[in-house]
């Protein structure tokens, strides 16, 4: 595995490991989460991609810049994937689908993208201006650690027994570290809206990826998004939810080497 340093459109130098060989898939990971969320399906799919899995500006070891928006994540996005010199296919997972999804709009050089349960309002908003003060006044307090819970417990609705699996797992600090990005990334994606428009330009072949067990507020963001793709299709992970890449990731890399397989 190398590391690349990547320049976006604002100057921010962006941090992108590189590992595998093949045609190029471009990882980008959710929020509360670096580089390394992809690490249990990486050896499912470094034998047939080359994998350029960013870290997501502010973690790892990309830069950030003084103010935050979802649209320099987009650039972000494009910057990589405009990088790579060829047709580039792209995963993104929650937030990350959001962006994957808009750098699609700015970009020709995607050739298929598939999106895991973008977090997209689309009748309420995602976290509740109550929760986002109480993440704030714990971030205040020092407590990051609490900060991350409250996310994955409350927003993301993680049943308690994977929690105590993420709590276990050797990247645990590493998100705790980065839980301060967790409040501005909620914000912004609260105020994300999806133009059917907009979408119906998108000739991009897309796979829509859902946990049968997921939360609603997952499904509806998949079958908003499926009603505006023209050129998508929706595949259900049964019995999984938000995490099926550290829960099932057998079945996560089988479906996405099944769809970018495709013709």
């Amino acid at each position: 595995m190398t590391t690349l340093t990547i320049e976006s459109k604002d100057g921010t130098l962006l941090s992108c490991k590189r590992s595998g060989k093949g045609s190029p898939l471009v990882l980008i990971h959710g929020a509360g989460n670096y580089s390394a969320r992809w690490n249990p399906i990486l050896p499912l799919l470094e034998e047939q991609f080359s994998i350029y899995a960013l870290d997501r500006r502010g973690r790892g070891g990309s830069g950030d810049a003084d103010k935050y928006s979802l649209e320099l994540e987009f650039e972000d996005v494009v910057a990589v994937v405009e990088s790579i010199h060829e047709p580039t296919d792209v995963l993104g997972h929650s937030l990350g689908g959001i962006c994957a999804l808009e750098a699609a709009l700015k970009t020709r050089n995607i050739r298929k993208l598939i999106l895991y349960e973008p977090p997209i309002p689309v009748h309420e908003p995602l976290i509740s201006d109550e929760t986002l003060n109480r993440l704030d006044a714990l971030l205040k307090a020092g407590n990051r650690e609490s900060v991350l819970t409250t996310v994955m417990l409350e927003v993301i609705k993680m049943p308690g027994s994977d929690m105590e699996n993420l709590r276990k797992s050797p990247t645990w600090q590493d998100r705790v570290a980065i839980a301060h990005t967790l409040p501005r990334e909620f914000r912004a994606a609260n105020a994300y809206r999806l133009h059917n428009e907009r979408l119906r330009n998108l000739g991009t072949p897309t796979l829509l990826m859902l946990g049968g067990d997921s939360p609603p507020m997952f499904k509806q963001a998949i079958d908003a998004l499926a009603s505006g793709l023209p050129r998508s299709r929706t595949v259900i992970l049964a019995g999984q939810q938000h995490i099926a890449i550290d829960t099932a990731p057998a079945l996560f890399a089988q479906e996405v080497r099944n769809f970018l397989a495709e013709n």
